[in-house]
Parts: structure tokens; sequence; C-alpha cells
């Protein structure tokens, strides 16, 4: 079969892999779309993404939907429309039980957080644990339920947030998370959604999404102690900079974006001085479910791909979704 592998630092394309065979409790699945993430843009083009570093062939792709090929147990018949929940969780730590997301020792399709790496499927087929595929509803269209992983992202930083009725919410960066988050915002009772970012062309793709304003911080700051929720989706420095000067008094941000690794310097004296209240959110645990479910509800949501390719032009996919003025969500059709 034809998988796109990243080997380093600008050594990625598209190769002839080994079509898996399915173990016991596996599922062999036909690809058929996969979508460019901002790990997956870090490995390709660093080589990494923070301390994880590629020492062995990677294939990428992490957000991805398909059609069942085989499954042994004859719990998902042949041609069952799914998407993958990428997660395998680590060791069971008693303190966290109802956050398995965040049990150590748990791997991620398409990471190198482990040797061996853990595979992604950007890859015309791929197996996986039963437990990690949901079945799209039949209304759901392949092309849709590719955004069922990173909608989750979303909605489990949306969570992290706590009550939103009433509030006044600033969306920090207007990227695919970004942009699925305002989505997911508009079935929320808020007061107002705010998104910003530095490219025209990204903030024209917030207000397609039904978002109150927008505002370009490359040419106009952001008002001080305004927003009761900020959701900082760009893992800029500056940009959680801003966010700490924006949020109101006793507000939350939510750091959504990662940041990179080592020391950063913040302002935190507004933190203290306002109580604001600084979380973090790490991927998903169950939201996936509800990913999918709001999804199929909401079909219109798809408006955040701008840009399709074929698996024989991944790397010019992968060159498009780096440019981040340019393009929302980029996927790559895998079933040719």
């Amino acid at each position: 079969m034809r998988a796109f592998v990243m080997r380093g630092a600008g050594q990625f394309g598209v190769e002839e892999w080994p079509t898996p065979i399915p173990a016991d409790g596996e599922v062999l699945v036909r690809m058929a779309h996969a979508g460019i993430c901002g790990s997956d843009l870090h490995y390709a083009f660093d080589g990494r993404v923070g301390n994880f570093v590629i020492t062995e062939p990677l294939v990428a792709g992490h957000e991805v939907c398909g059609t069942v090929a085989a499954d042994a147990s004859g719990e998902f018949a042949v041609g069952t429309k799914v998407t993958v929940h990428p997660a395998t969780f680590g060791v069971h730590d008693e303190r966290i039980a109802e956050q398995p997301h965040l049990w150590p020792g748990g791997t991620y399709l398409g990471s190198a957080a482990v040797t061996p790496h853990c595979q992604g499927a950007m890859a015309e087929y791929a197996v996986f644990r039963r437990e990690q595929l949901r079945a799209l509803p039949a209304e759901l269209c392949l092309r849709t339920g590719v955004l069922a992983e990173p909608l989750a992202v979303g909605l489990h930083a949306i969570n992290r947030a706590g009550d939103l009725t009433g509030k006044h919410v600033l969306v920090s960066g207007s990227g695919p998370i970004g942009l699925l988050i305002m989505a997911a915002l508009q079935t929320h009772d808020t007061a107002s959604v705010t998104a910003t970012d530095i490219a025209d062309a990204a903030l024209a793709r917030a207000q397609g999404l039904g978002v109150d304003r927008t505002v370009n911080v490359a040419v106009d700051a952001l008002e001080a102690e305004t927003y009761d929720v900020v959701l900082e989706a760009t893992g800029i420095p500056a940009a959680l900079s801003a966010s700490l000067v924006a949020t109101a008094r006793y507000g939350r941000i939510v750091q959504v974006g990662s940041l990179p690794g080592g020391p950063q310097t913040f302002d935190l004296a507004s933190l203290v001085a306002k109580e604001v209240t600084l979380v973090g959110t790490f991927r998903f645990n169950t939201e996936i479910d509800d990913a999918v479910r709001l999804l199929a509800a909401h079909p219109e949501w798809e408006q955040v791909i701008t840009h399709e390719y074929p698996l024989a032009e991944a790397a010019e996919a992968f060159a498009v979704a780096k440019d981040s003025q340019a393009s929302g969500k980029v996927i790559v059709t895998l079933d040719a």
C-alpha cells in the first residue's frame, strides 16, 4: 500500500509500505481521509514535536476516517463508516481514574513520543483496536467525519472552560482548532464570541462560523479586562501574554495550543492581581463521541476544510497546510 512517511526534518513523502494484517482484537480499515494537524507539520518540517524526535520512519496521521475492510469478530460489518479515537491509554492512575488520556505511558497515532514509534494512518489501510473505532451515522459523510478528532480537542477545551452561559468568550487564533471551537461555541448560550488572528482570510473563516466579532491583532490590540473566558489556540507565547491582559478579573484562560518547550517569559502579575485561572487542556477523553454527534447535526461545519489533496500530492498538501494565512483545515484523500 501507499503511505505518507516522515523520516526527519524536511524528509517526507509517499512510500510503499507493508499492508497491515489485523491481529486478534484488531480491525482492518480502508482509509478515506486524513487531516493534517499541527503536530504532523512539526514532525514533517522540524523532525520533532517538542522533545519527541523522529528516530525511525513514521507514518503521519491521527485525524482519520474510513470504512471497515475486515473484522474477524463481526462486530463491524464490512463497509461500515468509522472514525478513530487515536489514543492508547497508559498505566491506570487511581488519582485520575476518570481521565485516562492523562495516564502515564499512553500512545497516540502518528507520534514519536515512544520507540518504536506509534505509526499513524495517513495510508491506504490501517489496523486499529476495536474499541478505538466509532461508527459514523448514515447521514454523516466521511469528508465531514474526518473532523471528529480535532473537534473533540476543541470540545475538551470547552469543557475545561466550565459553564459559559452568559460569558464573553475570546478564541485566540483562527486556525483549524480555533475554528472548530468557534463552531462548537454556537451551541452554548454565551453572551458573545470574539475571534482573533493576524490574517484577514482566517478571520473571514471565523465570521462564516457565526462569531460576533473579529480582531486582527496584527493591527489592533485587544481591550484589557474584557473577556470572562479565553481559549488560547495558537500556542504562541505572545498570544498568551495578550490573553492575560484581555482576561477580565476572576476570568479563566484555557491554554489549547501547545506552547514551546523550555522556559518562557510571561508577565504573570495581572494573573495574580486579577485572580485569573490558567488551565491546560491536552487532547481529549471521551469527547470524540460528542464530536460525531455534533458533526451529524451540523454538517455545515465542514466549511472548516479549505483544501483537499489526493495522497499522491500529500507533500503539496503539507506545504499548503503550513501556510496558515492561505489555509484552514487541509485534508488528504487516501482512497483513490
